[in-house]
């Protein structure tokens, strides 16, 4: 049994990461809401917190990242950066001040989303971030100390989210949670490292 801190415990992509977990003592963390410990993956102090209180760990599973939509000509340079801190910096800082507290041979699972391989309107932010997150994680798989291990998880819409994202998302097949949750147990229970897992119909 391990023991895995859960981040975005609450929302949709959470409790289908958490489906995957069953077998391990799961630390859930979020903004709000009942979970264990409340973390900002905007703010390092926060993640910094957030690991001195857990302590020993073996695992960090994330599963949020905050996205602005809005067309290209639209967007203003205050709505990327509110993507850019929370899907791409809070995600980078996850495992930048996580590697000085995790366990050795522990793991990071990351999550991007579908839409930098299959986009649609409003979502550049989201896709552009997603792919960055993408190629982070098969970068910095070269670096990790103390034979850590980290992966991404890129999944497409939810069956159990779809009555909030079917209709921007036409011609979308959504997958169940528990084959999303599949992937996120694949990356904590396996070996591989660097992977970008995509969870598609």
């Amino acid at each position: 049994m391990k023991t895995v801190i859960l981040i975005g415990a609450l929302g949709k992509m959470g409790q289908a990461a958490l489906t995957g977990l069953g077998k391990h003592k799961v630390i859930t963390a979020g903004r709000s809401g009942h979970v264990d410990h409340i973390v900002d993956i905007t703010d390092e102090r926060s993640i910094r917190a957030l690991y001195e209180t857990v302590g020993k760990f073996d695992a960090v599973v994330n599963t949020v990242g905050f996205c602005e939509y809005a067309t290209f000509s639209e967007m203003t340079e205050a709505q990327w950066m509110t993507t850019v801190m929370s899907k791409m910096m809070g995600q980078i800082n996850l495992v930048r001040i996580g590697q000085e507290y995790i366990a050795d041979s522990g793991s990071f699972t990351l999550v991007s989303g579908i839409l930098n391989k299959k986009p649609i309107p409003f979502a550049i932010a989201d896709a552009t971030t997603s792919g960055a997150i993408d190629t982070f994680v098969k970068i910095v798989s070269l670096e990790m100390p103390r034979n850590t291990r980290i992966n991404v998880v890129n999944p497409t819409v939810l069956t159990e989210a779809w009555d909030v994202y079917g209709e921007m998302m036409p011609g979308f097949q959504p997958v169940p949670s528990t084959l999303v949750g599949k992937a996120f147990e694949r990356s904590v229970d396996g070996f591989i490292n660097g992977e970008v897992i995509v969870v598609d119909a």
